[in-house]
């Protein structure tokens, strides 16, 4: 087993449990929304942000791809791994509501939790933009036009889903947040 597999292991299987963690919440709310006489509110906020964790998790699941020939063993290592993904765990865990039926309206949901979901993304993101350019195999990648441009996006984007008041807007910034990672999937 190599230094890489040892890691990944442990960062797999807690993004792994986030992917659950988002899906599971869906699942609920579809769940609930499909009762006969269900007072649910869905709109799009919530569900945008759900889809845009999951975009966002895919992403970092695949960096660790790209850096797996400068992974070693180590406690700084697996300290960092688990405090990554537990990070990210929490910001999947908060997406949908424990309790749908008593949320009433996921928009106000999203009202509510976006800053503190975003927030943690923008800083684990913050945190992998950083190492990267520590690593000089990557420094290089970092400075590339398409990759300065659509990390600056993903920022401006990010900071505009934290801040911006109206439900409108958010829907938008939110379905940018979420077109930008498919088109970067498709893309690259």
């Amino acid at each position: 087993m190599s230094d890489f597999e040892f890691v990944f292991a442990l960062y797999g299987l807690l993004l792994g449990l986030s992917l659950a963690e988002v899906l599971g919440g869906l699942a609920r709310t579809i769940e609930v929304r499909l009762r006969p006489g269900s007072a649910l509110r869905v709109g799009w906020l919530t569900p945008l942000l759900g889809a845009f964790v999951l975009l966002d998790l895919l992403s970092f699941w695949r960096a660790a791809w790209l850096v797996r020939d400068t992974i070693l063993v180590s406690g700084h290592a697996l300290l960092g791994v688990t405090a990554f993904a537990s990070a990210y765990y929490l910001a999947a865990h908060l997406v949908f509501p424990r309790d749908v039926e008593a949320a009433g309206d996921l928009d106000a949901h999203f009202r509510r939790i976006r800053r503190v979901v975003i927030g943690i993304l923008l800083v684990l993101f913050s945190s992998q933009m950083l190492w990267y350019a520590t690593i000089p195999a990557l420094q290089s990648q970092l400075l590339r036009p398409w990759s300065l441009g659509l990390t600056t996006v993903l920022a401006i984007l990010m900071i505009a889903a934290m801040s911006t008041r109206s439900d409108r807007w958010s829907r938008v910034v939110m379905a940018a947040l979420v077109a930008r990672y498919v088109g970067a999937y498709l893309v690259f």
